[in-house]
């Protein structure tokens, strides 16, 4: 076993570099301006060097180009330029060479997710800068580095050896070494003179929910908390535990965030874009770091396998080996039957009403922060009842299982299929436009009409109604989900009451949405692909399901491209908490944005134009050179779209 001391005595023990202890006593100064952080960060040219690129990057998405650091410093703030200096002096002397090199480039890897996961978590969840988090974040490991400095020959091989378990990886290295990572990281920090705050966040961040739980009433308990969950996302997305970490994960977040099984996802999905952005920034190769969305599948492998192990030992005095796999291949053909059951309809094998609810309710959430229309068809089959009459109930649920799987080859891979009930079907629609629903909607009514049924060898002719509905939900709106289903089953009662067999559509989105929609998909990058002759309609598809749901937002993406400036932003934000409209709307109204500005901004929001290029590139639709091209004629012309509005 180690003891504490032989780290803290070892020579080997991780230094802070002069900046980053100049810049400390900064931080922990009320009166600190701006200038006393240029005149300590202007010491180190490197430092220097990075912070000016950091400024220059879509990170920050400042307007203008930044070349010296007396201007970086200002625009990127006090405490953010703090953080970034700090951050780069660490990783300067955390990334190493030799045969630790992997263990190196793992926890740094992992720092990084953790900084970031702490940052946007703290810009949900508090008033507080999270440039603050950020740094906390980063250091939330620091232990470990410590420890692969001053005992390689142990720590090493100990992380060899890690994998899917109950036990948190300190109470791993508690057992296996006799330290572990976090009282060391703590120590270390403590020594640094960091705040105390965060010295105690990185001691607390591995404690058992319940210890965590102990500390509630500390006035320091929110950065604990949002640490603690930090730590967690970094085991969860670069562990081998995701299992645990999925289980401890779910815990914090419904604990103390009020953060449900699906807002969690979300969540961790949206954190995958400002990860690979600070590995970018603090030059660090993020590969290998896969998305929440992967991993899901993985970890509830992985937490079956948890129960299985602990069965085991409760039984293993009764329970021979061959007994064990046995009894692991019924849990597991088990859990899978109840998870096919929970989300199908046993009949027709579509999802049924529960699935497609909730699959609704996302669908609405994601349209309403990216104002995108979505649609529900309802379908109900013409005369079922004589059917039924005819040849018996039998001969019924014959016809609803074709039915049903003639509807389901007739929809594309992002829409939703559900049985909603009896004889009747609803098709959630992904991304529709008014021709795309019409088309659709025939398409599905030609499926059923025009070919014949065949049950017990009699064909029969069967005919089904469609009723549409379209929406683009406001900011604010609450129940537009059910008013979609409202509108739709009014739209199938009209096609039932006109004659049957035909599609009746109703339409809930206004003019002015209507039209500013269709300017902007006109407008999206793919249509201009398509409008060049570069790519077919079906090629760039493929493409663009490879894309991952917009995260940007339009104030973000208007400053980038030089319509708005940052102090703008704010001033819309502002009159739009106030407000039920949108963004783009009150940028409109207080003349900050032009027309054409906002139906740019918005289509580079809904389809990342270099996200896009990467994913052609990567499935081989087009060359390199020719994609690249591409894109920057086509960025060409958007910034000329118009004057900046600040220059208008």
């Amino acid at each position: 076993m180690i003891q504490p001391e032989h780290i803290w005595n070892s020579s080997s023990l991780p230094t802070l570099p002069a900046v980053a202890t100049r810049l400390l006593d900064l931080m922990r100064c009320p009166e600190t301006v701006i200038s006393d952080v240029v005149q300590i960060v202007k010491v180190d040219p490197a430092i220097s060097a990075k912070l000016i690129k950091a400024a220059n990057s879509s990170y920050f998405g400042l307007r203008s180009e930044v070349k010296t650091i007396e201007r970086a410093v200002p625009l990127l703030g006090t405490t953010a330029a703090t953080t970034l200096a700090l951050s780069f002096a660490l990783t300067d002397d955390a990334l190493q060479k030799g045969s630790l090199s992997g263990h190196y480039q793992a926890y740094w890897k992992q720092s990084i997710v953790q900084a970031a996961a702490a940052e946007r978590f703290a810009a949900k969840f508090t008033d507080r800068d999270p440039s603050e988090f950020f740094l906390a974040g980063l250091l939330l490991d620091i232990g470990r580095l410590a420890m692969l400095k001053t005992i390689p020959q142990t720590y090493g091989p100990f992380l060899e050896t890690l994998g899917s378990t109950a036990q948190s990886l300190a109470e791993q290295e508690t057992s296996a070494i006799g330290c572990h990572h976090a009282q060391i990281g703590a120590r270390l920090l403590q020594n640094w003179k960091f705040p105390t705050a965060i010295v105690q966040a990185v001691e607390y961040h591995e404690l058992p929910i319940d210890e965590l739980a102990k500390l509630e009433q500390e006035a320091d308990f929110l950065l604990y908390s949002i640490l603690a969950f930090a730590g967690t996302v970094g085991e969860y997305l670069c562990g081998s535990a995701q299992g645990q970490s999925l289980q401890r994960l779910r815990a914090i977040a419904a604990r103390w965030f009020s953060l449900d099984h699906s807002q969690l996802e979300h969540f961790l999905s949206d954190c995958n874009h400002r990860i690979q952005q600070s590995g970018d920034l603090l030059h660090v190769n993020m590969a290998g770091v896969e998305s929440s969305t992967e991993l899901m599948l993985q970890a509830n492998e992985q937490l079956v396998q948890l129960a299985l192990q602990a069965q085991a030992v409760n039984t293993q005095a009764e329970l021979q080996n061959a007994e064990l796999i046995k009894e692991k291949t019924r849990l597991e053909e088990d859990n899978r039957l109840l998870q096919s059951k929970a989300i199908h309809d046993s009949l027709t094998k579509l999802y049924n009403r529960n699935f497609f609810d909730e699959a609704l309710a996302r669908e609405c959430h994601q349209c309403q922060r990216q104002a995108e229309p979505l649609a529900i068809i309802m379908a109900d089959i013409d005369h079922f009842k004589s059917v039924n009459d005819t040849y018996g109930h039998l001969g019924g649920d014959a016809i609803l299982s074709q039915v049903a799987s003639r509807m389901q080859g007739s929809i594309r891979n992002t829409d939703i299929i559900a049985r909603h009930g009896g004889e009747e079907f609803v098709i959630l629609v992904h991304k529709p436009t008014d021709k795309g629903l019409a088309t659709l909607s025939e398409r599905l009514r030609a499926a059923v009409a025009d070919a014949p049924f065949v049950f017990e060898g009699r064909s029969l002719s069967v005919t089904c109604s469609l009723g549409t509905a379209i929406a683009i939900p406001g900011r604010r709106e609450r129940n537009i989900g059910h008013r979609l289903i409202t509108s739709a089953d009014q739209a199938l009662y009209a096609a039932k009451s006109a004659g049957r067999n035909r599609v009746s559509a109703t339409s809930l989105v206004s003019e002015e949405d209507r039209r500013l929609n269709q300017q902007v998909t006109s407008q999206r990058y793919s249509r201009w692909l398509v409008q060049r002759n570069l790519l077919e309609i079906a090629t760039v598809s493929r493409a663009l399901l490879d894309l991952p749901i917009p995260i940007r937002r339009v104030g973000e993406i208007a400053v980038e491209m030089g319509f708005l400036e940052p102090l703008q932003v704010q001033r819309i934000l502002e009159a739009q908490a106030e407000s039920d409209d949108r963004f783009g709307t009150i940028a409109i109204r207080l003349g900050m944005l032009t027309a054409d500005q906002l139906v740019c901004a918005l289509a580079m929001q809904h389809e990342d134009p270099k996200q896009l290029t990467s994913s052609i590139i990567r499935l081989g639709l087009l060359s390199p050179e020719l994609a690249t091209a591409a894109l920057e004629e086509y960025m060409q012309a958007q910034f000329s779209v118009a004057v900046p509005a600040s220059m208008s």
